[in-house]
């Protein structure tokens, strides 16, 4: 059986052919594709198959991933300007049987198929089988997925959490509230727990709001950054020289940032394991928490997780593990599709 797989994001997309197992589908063939480079899904996909000598009409499932809100098998995606129709996408490529998801429930369905060394424990806690998981996952922009337990089964569920109001805690988060909001009007978690977020809090943080036009991921090349960033050229590499910066402590103004960037992450994962009561483990994905791992390690993340009075005793006993394995989401909709093929049968 060959199944079809995609974990479509803002910054990249893999697309993967996988072989059907009874227990974990095996990879056969991924690419990686620049997201903004295509103008639609439809011609990555017709390219990413005829670059293999795959015949559509062989690919017994397709299930795809991507950074939006699902309704009805379409999505307008988030950060990527495609409205993308999954039943028209498989008409048109010739794909039977196309099933879209958010892209962090994508991720979930890999979660209880995942093995120890594609995970990186934070807090051992205490698991409860029979309770409910969750994901957070930051990156170009933030999601969450619930995993409700019915029946001793992992359900996925879908989430747009990262487009909810975030919610301040400390005097310093209250003064960059106040400038964030003067800028978007509006203030979601995304605005501060993402990729972009960590320059928004930069940005913050070196006073330089309102010294010159905003600075975004899109706009920043060839900007001139603090001494300890140096002229930039690539928007996607600012996020990881903010980072370095901070812990090589070569500018005290970029370690601020990093710790507020941490301790907003830990605090709105811990938000979410109480939303979904996640006895069962919290499970945290995305392309920033593996970058980070020493610092995720090293106690504000966790201190701010657990910060959650009269509940702290609670979310102490919480497992919290980052997601090590980069493919995970594309291994999720492979399980979705493999899912769907048998549920047709």
């Amino acid at each position: 059986m060959i199944l079809l797989a995609g974990d479509v994001g803002g910054t990249k997309t893999l697309l993967g052919l996988f072989a059907g197992a009874p227990e974990r589908p095996t990879a056969v063939e991924v690419g990686e594709f620049t997201t903004l480079a295509y103008d639609s899904l439809e011609g990555m996909v017709r390219e990413f198959l005829r670059a293999r000598n795959v015949e559509p009409r062989t690919v017994a499932a397709a299930c795809f991933g991507v950074a939006g809100a699902v309704t009805d098998n379409i999505a307008r995606l988030t950060n990527v300007p495609w409205l993308v129709d999954m039943d028209a996408v498989g008409q048109t490529v010739g794909l039977q049987h196309a099933i879209l998801l958010n892209d962090i429930e994508a991720l979930a369905y890999a979660v209880p198929i995942l093995e120890p060394d594609e995970l990186a424990v934070l807090q051992q806690g205490i698991a409860v089988p029979s309770g409910n998981a969750a994901v957070v996952a930051a990156g170009t922009g933030f999601g969450v997925a619930l995993l409700h337990n019915v029946d001793g089964r992992f359900v996925p569920s879908a989430s747009e959490s990262g487009h909810a109001d975030f919610s301040p805690r400390t005097a310093r988060e209250l003064e960059m509230m106040h400038e964030l909001t003067r800028i978007f009007g509006r203030v979601s978690v995304e605005h501060v727990v993402s990729g972009p977020g960590l320059l928004n809090i930069y940005q913050f943080t070196h006073d330089s709001f309102g010294s010159g036009p905003l600075i975004t991921p899109s706009s920043i090349a060839p900007a001139r950054l603090c001494g300890a960033i140096g002229v930039v050229h690539e928007p996607l590499d600012v996020p990881a020289r903010i980072y370095r910066a901070a812990v090589e402590k070569r500018c005290p103004h970029c370690v601020e940032a990093l710790e507020m960037f941490l301790s907003a992450y830990g605090a709105e994962t811990g938000n979410v394991a109480l939303r979904s009561v996640a006895t069962a483990g919290v499970y945290i994905g995305g392309g920033i928490a593996p970058k980070i791992l020493p610092v995720l390690e090293a106690g504000l993340f966790l201190d701010a997780f657990r910060a959650k009075e009269p509940m702290a005793d609670f979310v102490a006993t919480i497992p919290v593990v980052v997601i090590l394995n980069p493919e995970s989401g594309l291994l999720g909709a492979a399980v979705h599709a493999m899912n769907v093929k048998e549920a047709v049968r």
